[in-house]
């Protein structure tokens, strides 16, 4: 990789109050590649939450960072992430998406592996070697790294990464305002969104926590929501983007939807309000009045980066995406709330989750249909060379209708990227 498969990506000027992106960043193959070394196998990725496994034998399979995965809870009750890859001939190993079992059999030549990953039979071992199976060579290998912060469970391909913690700086502060949302922990509500978009796959970071949009891409929301009775009496949205540090970005804002977890509109009916207020004033008894009311009444977009959105709002979603190619992404998104939320408040939390946020909501379809607009923009009109990303940019307060949080993002992706240059010039030009 030479010098010239990066030209100039970023264009920023704080005293000119400019900040603009080469479009080229969502479209050129030497930048997805170096992409995918620096970030996507470098970083701490989402992998999935601790309610997934709730029983010793649990496990889901599933793609993070360009690797299948199997993530399970063993015998001993320990969480793992195994590369879900038999280390005899590399056959998948696991082909169900989840279930409970004692022992994972590879169909190819019957290796048998138990939870822990360890070998439990080989066929034919009388023609290995003496203490063949002891070495730990024909064992699941695991992630190199693999830790959990409140729930959330992530995995890191680089064993030189820095711990989780330091990793995720400011953004745990924003995990605890989740996971405090319940009295007996999150959980993940069954079912799983899986959608793919003819889109770079940093158009959709952008894109999932981005304010400025809101009013003219989901219109037809906004007059929904106007047609049905108190849900825009609490006002507009008011709120602050924050730099997290390490890439990750939010915007916090109290907004006119209600929220399960504790904040009654009149729409809802005044039936609902005592159980609403019953669950706020829980939240007080725990975390105090000020706390309470962040965690119920603030909604929030969450951006762990490189590909994990954290969209706490009329419903509470988790999201991550992963690139194939500079201009598609396949993206994988799920429902969470309090796992002791019951009966009415969880038709309400999962009605608001498919009714905006799911890929046939009135938010997403819009959303995607605006992002492979975009893509292909950059191919369409190749003279225009660059986006821009500079409101707010001489703002002390950014507002969430800013681009400081966009700013946030490309200013650690940028960073990594050229990471990949100096790795591959020679070291007689550096």
């Amino acid at each position: 990789m030479s010098n010239s498969d990066f030209p100039q990506l970023i264009d920023a000027n704080q005293d000119a109050g400019v900040f603009r992106v080469a479009r080229q960043s969502f479209t050129d193959m030497a930048v997805f590649e170096a992409e995918r070394d620096q970030i996507f196998d470098r970083c701490w990725l989402y992998l999935g939450h601790s309610s997934e496994l709730p029983k010793k034998g649990s496990f889901v399979t599933r793609s993070v960072g360009g690797r299948n995965l199997i993530f399970n809870r063993d015998a001993q009750g320990q969480v793992n992430a195994f590369l879900n890859s038999c280390p005899h001939r590399g056959a998948t190993v696991c082909r169900e998406a989840k279930g409970n079992t004692k022992n994972f059999t590879c169909s190819y030549h019957g290796w048998v592996f138990g939870a822990d990953g360890k070998m439990r039979d080989l066929p034919g071992v009388e023609s290995y070697a003496e203490g063949f199976t002891k070495t730990g060579c024909a064992d699941l290998v695991a992630v190199p790294q693999l830790a959990m912060y409140r729930d959330f469970w992530f995995v890191c391909f680089d064993p030189a990464a820095a711990p989780l913690v330091e990793y995720l700086a400011g953004a745990t502060e924003y995990l605890d305002l989740i996971a405090d949302q319940s009295e007996a922990g999150m959980e993940i509500v069954s079912g799983t969104q899986e959608y793919a978009i003819r889109a770079n796959w940093k158009l959709l970071v952008e894109n999932s926590f981005d304010g400025y949009h809101a009013i003219s891409t989901h219109a037809t929301y906004f007059d929904y929501l106007k047609n049905m009775n108190g849900v825009l009496s609490q006002g507009n949205v008011i709120g602050f983007a924050k730099d997290l540090g390490n890439g990750h970005a939010v915007v916090e804002y109290t907004a006119p939807w209600g929220r399960p977890v504790a904040n009654w509109v009149p729409a809802w009916g005044e039936e609902r309000k005592p159980e609403i207020d019953a669950a706020y004033q829980r939240l007080v008894e725990r975390h105090g009045e000020e706390r309470a009311n962040r965690i119920a009444r603030h909604s929030r977009n969450l951006l762990i980066f490189p590909s994990l959105l954290i969209i706490d709002v009329m419903s509470l979603t988790l999201r991550t995406f992963y690139p194939k190619a500079p201009d598609y992404n396949e993206v994988t998104a799920w429902a969470l709330g309090p796992s002791e939320e019951q009966g009415w408040l969880r038709k309400n939390r999962l009605h608001s989750f498919l009714e905006f946020l799911g890929p046939g909501g009135f938010a997403t379809p819009d959303d995607v249909e605006m992002l492979e607009q975009c893509q292909r923009g950059y191919s369409n009109a190749r003279e225009a060379a660059w986006n821009d990303i500079s409101r707010g940019m001489k703002k002390e307060e950014p507002a969430t209708v800013d681009e400081h949080q966009i700013r946030v993002f490309w200013r650690r992706w940028h960073e990594l990227v050229q990471q990949a240059r100096q790795d591959a010039e020679p070291a007689t030009t550096r």
